[in-house]
């Protein structure tokens, strides 16, 4: 791949996803484009981009770029904030939703749909209590083709042994033929929608929960932090928001505040205190003196 061609790829993953492509990822370009420039009939994949720099933008770009964004995902993805959620974060949500018997939930990058799968199987086996409640699951991602997918929710025998215990495979999906598919009232509890976390977002309802793991690592410094920024104007005060392990708000945003638990750190957006009431305070005391 020459340097012209990978510096164009370079700008334009950047500029529609955000994505941060160093040098040394150039085999990685090579090995998800060169699918795309032959089922799209170029011998080459130079002649694909060659034909990408040469027409406005358009779909064979978008389709590029999707290509670029990481869809590794499974089924309770690293098992302990799962673990998080059934034992603390969802019992105090409940707690604190009981008066008003809704829960919305995000998850920011839901690829084939693993994961908010996950969260709508987690609330059907251990939180029976929400029978009677309203609650939302919210899937977002950049990818059209894989949203296509999870709507579906049919999964290989490897994607479904994937997190998922042979007792959750066989209540939560039906087998057909080598494919195992969600069952309707469990894909009935998530929406998925197209949303490039770039761009401008739609108007969201206040989330108590979101989910946004292993997505902010493939951005600069900047975009993180206006990500974050946004996302602590959806999360409502006393919600909770859940990164990748390898993902933090130190030194991003300090309008968060950190949550440790044994293996796995949350955040809640940290309560900033009124200024007009700090400064009545400071006249009190100083009036008393």
């Amino acid at each position: 791949m020459t340097e012209t061609d990978f510096q164009y790829v370079q700008e334009l993953a950047a500029r529609h996803a955000g994505i941060v492509l160093v040098r040394g990822k150039e085999y990685f370009v090579e090995s998800r484009l060169g699918s795309i420039a032959r089922s799209a009939g170029y011998g080459t994949l130079a002649e694909f981009i060659a034909q990408l720099r040469r027409v406005p933008v358009g779909t064979p770009h978008l389709q590029a770029v999707e290509a670029l964004c990481t869809q590794e995902t499974s089924f309770f993805r690293d098992f302990h904030p799962f673990e998080l959620l059934r034992q603390s974060l969802l019992p105090d949500l409940l707690r604190k939703r009981a008066a008003t018997r809704e829960l919305r939930i995000w998850c920011g990058a839901a690829a084939t749909g693993q994961e908010p799968y996950s969260l709508a199987i987690l609330l059907r086996e251990h939180f029976l209590q929400l029978a009677g409640w309203r609650v939302q699951i919210l899937a977002t991602d950049l990818s059209e083709a894989t949203l296509r997918r999870a709507r579906v929710g049919a999964y290989t025998q490897l994607e479904a042994n994937r997190g998922l215990s042979a007792a959750l495979l066989v209540k939560y999906f039906d087998q057909d033929g080598t494919q195992w598919l969600i069952k309707d009232d469990v894909r009935s509890m998530v929406e998925f929608r197209p949303l490039n976390l770039i761009g401008s977002w739609p108007t969201l309802p206040s989330m108590d929960l979101v989910l946004m793991r292993n997505v902010l690592i493939y951005f600069d410094t900047a975009t993180r932090q206006d990500i974050l920024r946004r996302l602590r104007q959806v999360l409502r005060p006393d919600g909770y928001l859940l990164l990748g392990s390898a993902e933090t708000t130190l030194h991003l945003d300090g309008s968060y505040e950190l949550i440790q638990h044994e293996r796995v750190t949350c955040y809640s957006p940290a309560q900033v205190a009124d200024p007009l009431a700090d400064a009545l305070n400071r006249l009190s005391g100083l009036s008393g003196q």
